[in-house]
């Protein structure tokens, strides 16, 4: 049995250098390949990685099922919409990548904002704003959008055990004028947060991947356990919480739509209140995933540790036919 630990530790070793070298290869290329051409390799990709990585493409499958309920939607009209939300997983990644080569000015303009006007709202209350997110669209391109006008930002992220991959990742958001705050070790965490939300600065959390295991709420028909930390953290730090995600449309134009402050419950009893806002803040996850299903790209744990408990509803304002025409 001991024999078996260091043939582990290499095989982890060995996919962790090459998931550093592929990203940096990867990053390395953007700029020296024709852009016609970088298109071309990544609807490929989309298309090959699709294929080949069977627990991403079930994940995805999952994600459908849940945000558009297995009663109305046929199987065959399910993989079409997760192998849309794929697509755009991968190419959100090329987005990304060549936004490290890119002016601020030139990110701004290729990235549209609605509703600029709620974040600016929020933060003259001086206290802070937590960029209130999911992973939709190309969410990846959040934080160098707004770092890109001048906002200080911050991003909350799970980093990789390796400390090598961390350290390129973080390297890269840091070249788009982003910090990182890791989500471990969580008080360490919380204090940078809360730091942050002092000086009136923003942090983005995307609390739509659930812990395994426990269960505190029900998510689009599905009983997960979401963490309390954005909503405890919300309360502690007085700072606004404002939604926002980045989706793109049938010709791939990116948006960043932000809404209005989310109006907290205050009460004075703070288990209430944070039991209250958790419900909430999940409503508006809710609404999120429903109104984008086909951009919705959790790439979360796997799915035994939720349970599936259906509704008999089509979400509303959903156009199944339109959803299908838009990545075919």
């Amino acid at each position: 049995m001991k024999d078996r630990f260091p043939l582990k530790k290499f095989r982890y070793w060995l996919l962790y250098r090459t998931a550093e070298y592929c990203l940096r290869a990867f990053v390395f290329l953007v700029p020296r390949i024709p852009p016609r051409l970088l298109v071309l390799i990544t609807s490929a990709v989309a298309r090959l990685t699709f294929v080949i990585l069977p627990r991403y493409r079930k994940l995805m499958e999952e994600n459908v099922s849940m945000a558009m309920s297995d009663q109305f939607l046929p199987v065959e009209r399910r993989k079409t919409v997760a192998r849309m939300a794929w697509r755009n997983f991968v190419w959100g990644l090329y987005e990304t990548a060549c936004a490290l080569y890119t002016s601020r000015d030139a990110i701004c303009a290729s990235v549209a904002i609605e509703g600029e006007e709620y974040l600016k709202r929020a933060l003259e209350k001086g206290k802070g704003v937590i960029a209130f997110g999911a992973h939709l669209g190309n969410f990846t391109m959040i934080a160098p959008r707004l770092a890109a006008a001048g906002y200080p930002f911050s991003i909350v992220a799970k980093h990789p055990p390796d400390q090598r991959l961390t350290r390129l990742i973080d390297g890269y958001r840091a070249k788009v004028g982003v910090k990182t705050i890791s989500a471990k070790p969580r008080r360490q965490a919380a204090r940078q947060i809360l730091d942050a939300l002092r000086r009136n600065e923003l942090v983005l959390v995307l609390p739509d991947v659930f812990k395994s295991g426990r269960v505190n709420a029900q998510f689009l028909g599905s009983a997960v356990y979401v963490r309390r930390g954005p909503v405890t953290l919300a309360l502690r730090a007085g700072a606004a919480v404002v939604p926002m995600v980045l989706t793109r449309d049938a010709e791939d134009r990116l948006t960043l739509r932000i809404s209005s402050e989310i109006d907290l419950i205050k009460t004075g009893d703070l288990q209430e209140d944070v039991a209250a806002n958790l419900a909430l803040f999940i409503r508006h996850l809710e609404g999120m995933v429903r109104r984008y299903p086909d951009q919705w790209c959790r790439l979360g744990p796997p799915s035994k540790n939720v349970r599936p408990m259906f509704a008999d509803f089509v979400p509303p304002g959903l156009d199944l036919k339109e959803v299908k025409e838009r990545r075919s």
